[in-house]
């Protein structure tokens, strides 16, 4: 979660399994419609479906899965997505000592 104006947004980011940001979105909702606005965008950057998909337990990651890539297997265990946590790091870092982005360009500009 990432406060812009002082009001509340979710960030979601996807990771490679060497670590590597592959997209991050900020939006208002943390829904299916917005999941599968994530899976979409990643699957036209990476032009073919991965092999697995590893996420936290939300539970409409598995929702927008069966509609984007229902063959792709999905994992959702505790400290697997431990790899996509770390890289929130700095994020959160800079959240804390400016208290917060003014604008979501502000925030988009620094992601």
């Amino acid at each position: 979660m990432v406060s812009i104006a002082g009001r509340k947004h979710w960030l979601w980011r996807a990771v490679d399994q060497d670590g590597y940001v592959l997209d991050e979105i900020v939006q208002r909702r943390r829904d299916a419609k917005a999941a599968k606005r994530l899976l979409f965008r990643l699957l036209k950057k990476a032009g073919m479906p991965p092999k697995r998909i590893i996420t936290d337990k939300l539970r409409s990651y598995g929702a927008a899965k069966r509609d984007v890539m229902p063959a792709v297997e999905h994992w959702s265990h505790k400290g697997l997505n431990n790899r996509v946590e770390n890289s929130h790091l700095p994020l959160r870092k800079r959240e804390r000592t400016m208290q917060g982005f003014r604008s979501a360009g502000s925030l988009q500009r620094f992601i």
